[in-house]
Protein backbone atom coordinates (compact mmCIF):
# COMPACT_ATOMS: atom_id res chain seq x y z
CA UNK A 1 0.00 0.00 0.00
CA UNK A 2 1.25 3.47 -0.87
CA UNK A 3 -0.12 6.67 0.63
CA UNK A 4 0.51 9.92 -1.21
CA UNK A 5 -0.81 13.31 -0.23
CA UNK A 6 -1.54 16.00 -2.80
CA UNK A 7 -1.06 19.57 -1.62
CA UNK A 8 -3.05 22.08 -3.63
CA UNK A 9 -2.63 25.54 -2.15
CA UNK A 10 -5.63 27.70 -1.43
CA UNK A 11 -3.62 30.76 -0.38
CA UNK A 12 -0.38 32.23 -1.78
CA UNK A 13 1.74 31.37 1.26
CA UNK A 14 0.69 27.72 0.86
CA UNK A 15 2.42 27.54 -2.52
CA UNK A 16 5.80 28.34 -0.97
CA UNK A 17 7.76 25.08 -0.79
CA UNK A 18 9.58 26.08 2.42
CA UNK A 19 6.24 26.73 4.15
CA UNK A 20 4.93 23.34 3.02
CA UNK A 21 8.10 21.55 4.18
CA UNK A 22 7.86 23.24 7.59
CA UNK A 23 4.22 22.27 7.97
CA UNK A 24 4.91 18.65 7.02
CA UNK A 25 7.62 18.43 9.69
CA UNK A 26 5.52 20.27 12.30
CA UNK A 27 2.50 18.04 11.63
CA UNK A 28 4.69 14.90 11.45
CA UNK A 29 3.22 13.81 8.11
CA UNK A 30 4.69 10.32 7.54
CA UNK A 31 3.96 9.96 3.80
CA UNK A 32 5.15 11.78 0.67
CA UNK A 33 3.18 14.82 -0.41
CA UNK A 34 3.09 16.01 -4.01
CA UNK A 35 3.08 19.75 -4.53
CA UNK A 36 0.25 20.67 -6.90
CA UNK A 37 0.69 24.44 -7.21
CA UNK A 38 -0.64 24.44 -10.77
CA UNK A 39 -3.63 22.26 -9.77
CA UNK A 40 -2.75 19.71 -12.45
CA UNK A 41 -3.48 16.65 -10.31
CA UNK A 42 -6.49 18.34 -8.76
CA UNK A 43 -7.94 18.92 -12.24
CA UNK A 44 -6.92 15.49 -13.59
CA UNK A 45 -9.10 13.86 -10.92
CA UNK A 46 -11.84 16.43 -11.50
CA UNK A 47 -11.62 17.14 -7.80
CA UNK A 48 -13.79 19.90 -6.36
CA UNK A 49 -13.77 19.19 -2.62
CA UNK A 50 -11.29 19.04 0.23
CA UNK A 51 -10.57 16.66 1.70
CA UNK A 52 -11.17 13.89 -0.79
CA UNK A 53 -9.77 10.37 -0.49
CA UNK A 54 -9.20 8.26 -3.57
CA UNK A 55 -8.39 4.57 -3.23
CA UNK A 56 -6.75 3.15 -6.33
CA UNK A 57 -6.44 -0.59 -6.86
CA UNK A 58 -3.43 -2.59 -7.98
CA UNK A 59 -4.44 -2.11 -11.62
CA UNK A 60 -4.54 1.68 -11.22
CA UNK A 61 -8.34 2.02 -11.23
CA UNK A 62 -10.12 4.35 -8.81
CA UNK A 63 -12.24 2.02 -6.71
CA UNK A 64 -13.40 4.28 -3.89
CA UNK A 65 -13.85 7.99 -3.33
CA UNK A 66 -14.79 9.68 -0.07
CA UNK A 67 -15.45 13.41 0.13
CA UNK A 68 -15.10 15.22 3.45
CA UNK A 69 -14.21 14.15 6.95
CA UNK A 70 -15.51 10.96 8.53
CA UNK A 71 -16.32 7.63 6.97
CA UNK A 72 -13.12 6.21 8.43
CA UNK A 73 -14.48 2.74 9.21
CA UNK A 74 -15.89 2.35 5.69
CA UNK A 75 -12.64 3.61 4.15
CA UNK A 76 -10.66 1.13 6.24
CA UNK A 77 -12.93 -1.74 5.14
CA UNK A 78 -12.35 -0.83 1.49
CA UNK A 79 -8.58 -0.61 2.07
CA UNK A 80 -8.61 -4.08 3.66
CA UNK A 81 -10.61 -5.50 0.74
CA UNK A 82 -8.34 -3.94 -1.87
CA UNK A 83 -5.22 -5.21 -0.11
CA UNK A 84 -6.69 -8.72 -0.07
CA UNK A 85 -7.21 -8.74 -3.83
CA UNK A 86 -4.57 -10.56 -5.87
CA UNK A 87 -2.52 -8.61 -8.36
CA UNK A 88 -3.38 -9.69 -11.87
CA UNK A 89 -1.15 -9.10 -14.87
CA UNK A 90 -3.07 -8.13 -18.00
Amino acid sequence: MVVIGNHMPEFNYESDLDNVKEALVRLDVPYPVAIDNERLTWRAYNNRYWPTIYLIDKQGQIRYTHIGEGGYAQTERVIDALLAEPYQLD
